[in-house]
């Protein structure tokens, strides 16, 4: 009940942060909010001209296939990069005066939602303009895995910023392995075009069933069964429950360390 008050108290500084982050992200752009747009699309095209001439997977739309794989990875990427230095980056405004230290990774995991949920609008945009793709009322359901992704990335970004306080090297680190969990989620290939075993490894990585699930209801007009839900809910709360406990168990500490 605690823990509830006190959000509700400093609810409207965690929306004001993350208003502000928005502002300063386009601040002297032309275009603004738009680039939240323009980014994905632009990114589609490169990758789809790459290897589309290179690799030549056998994935219909392949387009759709990589921007809808690559915008789940991007929201995850983005919310916990910049939740790794959250805390640090806020020591100032904590040394003067009494925040809930949780504040400042979760408003970076929501500053990167709202960024995502302006990004599905290229996903709809590229859609309407795809011959023999067919938008179905299942596509009404894809706030479903986004939320499974928003809750994992609260958790996980919880134990990075508890962690990197204590471990500056996490910040190194971090970045390495974003690029070895990409390579390590099917974004721009099939998981079927690697060996059984490559796939029944790959199935760990929680990041696979968040942009499964969304392109089943995307592009597949499928709805994931009750256990494949149970499993995307499972990762994200584990991750939600490991990284608020990490959290509280260090956060008294942070003070001597930031």
């Amino acid at each position: 009940m605690n823990s509830i008050k006190t959000f509700n108290k400093y609810r409207y500084l965690l929306f004001s942060l993350v208003g502000r982050d928005l502002k300063v992200k386009y601040r002297r752009s032309i275009l603004g909010i738009v680039w939240s747009i323009l980014n994905p699309l632009m990114m589609m095209v490169v990758i789809t001209t790459v290897f589309s001439q290179l690799f030549r997977f056998p994935i219909p739309n392949f387009h759709l296939y990589y921007l809808t794989g690559s915008l789940i990875y991007n929201f995850i990427s983005e919310a916990t990069t910049g939740s790794l230095t959250s805390v640090l980056g806020a020591s100032s405004l904590i040394k003067k005066v009494y925040i809930p230290k949780y504040i400042f990774p979760l408003q970076k995991c929501l500053f990167a939602f709202v960024n995502l949920l302006f990004s599905l609008s290229a996903v709809v945009i590229v859609m309407l303009f795809t011959p023999g793709v067919v938008v179905t009322p299942t596509i009404l359901l894809f706030w479903v895995p986004l939320v499974y992704a928003l809750i994992f990335s609260i958790g996980l970004s919880f134990l990075l910023s508890s962690m990197t306080i204590f471990f500056r090297d996490v910040i190194h680190l971090y970045g390495v392995f974003l690029v070895a969990w990409m390579y390590a989620t099917p974004i721009i290939y099939p998981i079927g075009s690697v060996p059984p075993l490559v796939q029944m490894i790959m199935k760990l990585n929680p990041m696979y069933y968040f942009v499964t699930y969304f392109r089943e209801v995307v592009l597949y007009d499928t709805i994931p069964g009750i256990r494949f839900n149970l499993v995307c809910a499972f990762v994200s709360f584990a991750m939600l429950f490991i990284g608020a406990l990490v959290f509280k168990k260090t956060q008294d500490k942070f003070i001597m360390h930031i």
